[in-house]
């Protein structure tokens, strides 16, 4: 019987909650890059950045708001034999629905993990990112992250977004991930989803 006292060492949340042993590494001909904002590198309870980051092999997390002087991104960026993306919807972004970004270089794709304020700012302040090719998607629908408002009805977490994009550069050509891995890549987060609801549920009861 666990403990509710005993935490995961490597989510930092309790054991009860710990959704670890349902992530399933996988590698990818892809690098991704996950920015987060400070705040949601803190959060132990909904973060689908770092589920993200332990579900790719080839991955790597920086923590931080301005990345204009990072050494390692700025080597990674300035590397000629990279092809280094932001997922960033807009007019200008490349639209992976329709479009690809195939190319003979290693692509690098950058993932912002933050709230929607403050993917803008961190974009803004980091000069080294704001200039790199955009990427986005047409996705129609709504985000299974039932718990956490978002600002508008076709936002999706991290996990959600990686997701989508994993499938269009396997359609691409691009990856050549195994159908299993990406049935189940979103299994940790909707564990994650439903027992954050079922303890809402059970403060409401407790309060009522």
């Amino acid at each position: 019987m666990i403990n509710n006292r005993e935490y995961c060492y490597q989510c930092n949340r309790a054991k009860l909650s710990c959704v670890c042993g349902l992530i399933r590494p996988f590698n990818t001909n892809t690098k991704f890059i996950i920015l987060m904002h400070p705040k949601e590198y803190k959060k132990t309870k909904n973060n689908t950045g770092k589920i993200t980051h332990k579900s790719l092999l080839n991955s790597k997390i920086y923590v931080g708001i301005d990345f204009s002087e990072n050494k390692e991104l700025n080597a990674i960026i300035n590397d000629s034999s990279n092809s280094c993306f932001i997922l960033y919807p807009g007019e200008d972004s490349i639209n992976l629905t329709t479009n690809t970004i195939d190319t003979k270089k290693q692509k690098v794709i950058f993932l912002i993990d933050s709230t929607w304020a403050c993917s803008k700012k961190m974009l803004k302040l980091s000069t080294n990112l704001n200039s790199l090719p955009k990427i986005s998607f047409n996705f129609e629908s709504n985000s299974a992250y039932e718990f956490k408002k978002q600002p508008s009805e076709y936002c999706l977490s991290t996990i959600e977004s990686t997701l989508v994009i994993l499938k269009l550069l396997n359609k691409q050509n691009i990856e050549n991930i195994e159908k299993e891995f990406l049935e189940n890549f979103l299994v940790p987060f909707d564990k994650m989803v439903e027992f954050q609801i079922n303890k809402s549920l059970e403060k409401n009861i407790r309060y009522k």
